[in-house]
This record gives C-alpha cells, structure tokens and sequence, in this order.
C-alpha cells in the first residue's frame, strides 16, 4: 500500500503518523493538514475496524489466588481470547502511550487507585469505548468504515496549507 511522503524521511513520517493516530483515538478531534488527515483517518480506521471484530471476544475464568491472611480464594476474572490478545498487541504496537494526568481536585491515593488496573489507557479506550459504540451503530445501520470525518477550515497563513479538522464520528 503507497503511502503519502509528506515531505519526512520514513521515520519521521511513521513517527509522525502514529503520534497523530494516538491523539485522534484519545482525545476524538485533532487539527492538522489534509494531507495528513488522510493518512491519519486510513490507520485509524483499520485499528479501529481490528478492535471491532475482537472486542467481544473474552472468557470468564476462576483463579486461586491468596489473600493477606494466606487464605486461599477464588475470584472470577474476565480475560482475553487468543484472538483478542493478538489483536490488542498489534494495536499497542502501533499507538503510543499517553501518561495518566492526575485530574484537578483528585487526591493522591484516588488518582493512583484509578490507574492502577489500567496499563496501556489509549489501547483500553479503545476496546473498552470506541470499538463497543462503532459495532452497536454498524449493526443498526449494517455498513462498516466511516469511523472519522473530515472538516475543511482553509488555508493555513503563511504556507497556506488546507487545514481540517478530523474527529470521529
């Protein structure tokens, strides 16, 4: 599949992508070139269509685990099917990693209490909110694709570059 240069050697450019496609998944709207955004929208749109198929794809299992008094005890545990993880992984292996921001008013404890369970955020936002709202609307409607949109603002000043503004839909 040919690519757009960009006007950046491979590394850059791939670097470039993956920090725009990570952006896009986190925070839902980023602003750049059109030429970027279409780039951006093809990656994001596959890794979005990867964790569509597999964002079901769990399996309760019982595990004996021991407490603090050296007890035995059961607990339930939902984990991934092989297939789910091999997709998670090829996700991960593409997006970066956002650092967990300690919200206004949250205390120490609480903020570390909320990031303890979650280890990659963008990867589990992404199966856990972005993959369950696009298959519940492709089921609705039954067409897959069209996960972002992009917005035409103008021309940049100074190069005059066209400038969008991609979201997902």
């Amino acid at each position: 599949m040919a690519n757009r240069k960009l006007g950046r050697p491979s590394d850059q450019r791939m670097a470039l992508l993956r920090n725009q496609v990570t952006n896009l998944l986190w925070y839902g709207k980023i602003e750049t070139t059109l030429a970027r955004a279409k780039e951006v929208s093809s990656m994001a749109e596959h890794l979005i269509a990867i964790a569509i198929r597999e964002c079901d794809n769990t399996v309760e299992v019982e595990k004996k685990t021991k407490n603090d008094k050296e007890q035995i005890v059961m607990l339930n545990v939902v984990n991934d099917k092989p297939s789910r993880l091999a997709a998670r992984r090829q996700i991960m292996r593409y997006l970066y990693e956002i650092p967990a921001v300690q919200k206004e008013g949250e205390d120490k404890d609480d903020f570390k209490a909320r990031v303890k369970d979650v280890k990659h955020q963008v990867v589990e936002k992404v199966f856990r909110e972005i993959a369950p709202k696009y298959k519940k609307r492709t089921e609705e409607k039954g067409q897959g694709g069209g996960y972002t949109r992009i917005i035409k603002k103008g021309p940049r000043r100074g190069d005059a570059a066209e400038m969008v503004i991609l979201e997902l839909v």
